[in-house]
Formats: structure tokens, C-alpha cells, sequence
């Protein structure tokens, strides 16, 4: 099991370097950024980490294809892994639907999957050749090339995945895996890997190769009751992007998070948080004491063959950012230090 961390790029720049910098130091494999308006830009972050790390690979997870023109994408992550010496990663989709709706994208009408196995083939290909002559259904190119070239010989791309069956087999027959977003129950994460086996096999890969990530919201501390408010707090705002069948596979139902999708409706944030209760949030989210998070990684995560937890780690500076209330947590440093210390080395 790889071990890697989200950075929400809104801490102060500083802080969000140091922090990867630590990350580096305690040996996680990865630090991933969404790309995404609402944050700091992550390109230009990761560029500034190149220089004072090591070892720690870097890229979006994820990269929007509906917003950002996909050669755009792949121009900036070959420039991140000529910095970094070829520690750069790249994972895309369409993108997160909150977001296109406030740019006046309908995602419904745009053929999300169509358009993001087009995006990979286009990109693959600018990636591992710097030149371009395609005709597809969405993006055409006639002779486009880039001085851009990464240094390892095979950047890794992947494909994120979130509601399936055919995104998951997607991504197991085109891409080097997923990074799924909220899979945190035995029959979400079997369901994710078996199609992705399913995908893999009809492309004669052998899945077991695949980078397969799952990329929960997290809090560790060494009080549980605060670690988990921390996570049902920060957990409300990710509900709009579950489709109902993902959280189906978690045991909850469309009608117990129908008052959260009513109040972020109306616009009322705090009425959002008050009614994601304490039961959806351990369903959703992976949280607790170092001993209750290894548990639940071991019990629920790791028996599908899920290879790499990607921790969207929630903090006090998170919390007051986007809620204004106050929990006591570990910081990012706290936290990073708490899963080097006390869940990796349970899964050498």
C-alpha cells in the first residue's frame, strides 16, 4: 500500500510547501492538487516543491479536461517532470460538476466519458511523441508539437473515476489506473477493482499492475471524537459530487442525504454541515484514531486490492476556511507525521 496526500492549495503558499517538503521527507509516494479555480494554482505550487524535494511524485488529481484544453495539460505536466527529474503524475476527467455548473457547463450534454478516453488517447500520444496530427469527435490537431517532453520515458496518466462500471473499466483498459474519489466500504472499493479488472483483462494488462488509488477525506488525531467531527464537518461539501449509486455501495441512501443537497440548494452552508450526521459521516469518510484508521484501511480498503490511499487530509486551518467553526485536530504536519509513525508502518 503507497501512502500519498491532497493538498488543497489554500493555505498560505509557504505552509503548503513546507508541507510537502515534509511528506517528502517521511517517504509518502505521492502529494496531489486538484485543478480546480476555487485553489491556488497547482502548477505553479508544485514548481516551486520541485527544488526542496527528493523522492515525492507530484501532478493534478485531478486535471479538468472540460476546462483545460487537454495538450494544454499535458504541456504542463511534461514541464513538472522535467523540474522535478520525472516525478510527475497526471490523473483527468471531465472534471468536478459543482464547478462546470458555475462556468455555465451543462455536464450532461457533453459525453463525459467520450470525451475523456478522446482526451487521454490525444494526450498519451503529445506525452510520449511532443507532436500531434488527430481528427477525433471532440479535439482535432494538424501538425501541433511542443518542446515540452517529460523525462521519464512513460509519464504516468491516469483516468479518475467515480460513479462506474465504465469509467472504472476505462481506466483498466487505457490508462496506468484511477485515482477514485469517496470509496470508502468493502463493496464500493470491490466493485471499483473488479471493474477495473474487467477493463484491464479486455485489454489483455494484467490490473494487478495498475496504480489503483482511492482518494478519501481523512482525519487523524489522537482523539477520535474530534478527528471524526473534523471529517463529517469538511464531508458535507463532498456530497453534491457522489452519485447516488456510489453512495449506495456505502449504505446510505438518496433520502438521508437529501436534506444536505436541499440546504446547499438554498445556499445555507451551516444547515449543509448540521445535517450531515455522525452515522453518514463514518460511512464516509476515513477517520479516527491512528489504531481506528488502520482498522478501517485494512478491513474495507485493502482486501479488494486497492494499492495506494490517498489521504484529502482535514485540518483546523480546512475547518475555519470553509466553515468558521473550530475543532481541535492535529494539523497537516501533525497529521502527515501520525500516518508516517503510526498507519504505514502497519502495511509494510
Amino acid at each position: 500500500m503507497k501512502f500519498s496526500f491532497v493538498t488543497l492549495p489554500d493555505y498560505p503558499l509557504q505552509e503548503s510547501l513546507e508541507h510537502i517538503k515534509l511528506a517528502d521527507e517521511l517517504g509518502f509516494y505521492g502529494c496531489y492538487a486538484a485543478d480546480e479555480t476555487w485553489h491556488k494554482d497547482l502548477y505553479v505550487l508544485f514548481a516551486a516543491a520541485a527544488s526542496s524535494t527528493e523522492q515525492i511524485r507530484l501532478g493534478p488529481s485531478l486535471a479538468p479536461i472540460a476546462l483545460r484544453e487537454p495538450t494544454q495539460v499535458a504541456q504542463a505536466v511534461a514541464t513538472l517532470d522535467e523540474l522535478t527529474g520525472g516525478r510527475a503524475e497526471c490523473v483527468i476527467s471531465i472534471g468536478n460538476f459543482s464547478l462546470l455548473a458555475q462556468y455555465g457547463l451543462d455536464w450532461t450534454g457533453i459525453k463525459t466519458l467520450s470525451r475523456v478516453k478522446e482526451a487521454h488517447e490525444v494526450m498519451r500520444t503529445f506525452l510520449d511523441t511532443g507532436a500531434l496530427t488527430f481528427e477525433g469527435e471532440f479535439y482535432k490537431y494538424d501538425g501541433l508539437f511542443t518542446f515540452a517532453r517529460p523525462v521519464q520515458e512513460k509519464l504516468p496518466l491516469l483516468i479518475g473515476a467515480l460513479r462506474g462500471p465504465r469509467s472504472f473499466e476505462a481506466a483498466g483498459e487505457l490508462s496506468d489506473g484511477t485515482h477514485a474519489f469517496a470509496q470508502y466500504s468493502k463493496e464500493a472499493c470491490d466493485y471499483m477493482v473488479e471493474h477495473l479488472r474487467i477493463g484491464a483483462e479486455r485489454a489483455g494488462r494484467n490490473w494487478r499492475n495498475l496504480d489503483i488509488a482511492v482518494w478519501n477525506v481523512f482525519a487523524i488525531g489522537p482523539d477520535s471524537e474530534k478527528a471524526k467531527a473534523a471529517a463529517q464537518t469538511i464531508g458535507a461539501f463532498y456530497i453534491p459530487a457522489m452519485a447516488v449509486e456510489q453512495m449506495e455501495r456505502h449504505g446510505v441512501s438518496q433520502a438521508d442525504v437529501q436534506p444536505i443537497l436541499d440546504a446547499f440548494g438554498d445556499g445555507d452552508v451551516q444547515g449543509a454541515i448540521d445535517a450531515m450526521t455522525p452515522d453518514i459521516a463514518e460511512k464516509l469518510s476515513v477517520a479516527g484514531t491512528p489504531e481506528e484508521v488502520v482498522d478501517k484501511i485494512k478491513s474495507e480498503i485493502e482486501p479488494s486490492g486497492v494499492n495506494h490511499f490517498v489521504a484529502c487530509i482535514t485540518d483546523s486551518f480546512l475547518l475555519n476556511a470553509f466553515t468558521e467553526r473550530d475543532i481541535e485536530v492535529p494539523d497537516v504536519t501533525g497529521q502527515l507525521q501520525l500516518i508516517h509513525d503510526q498507519v504505514m508502518p502497519a502495511f509494510d
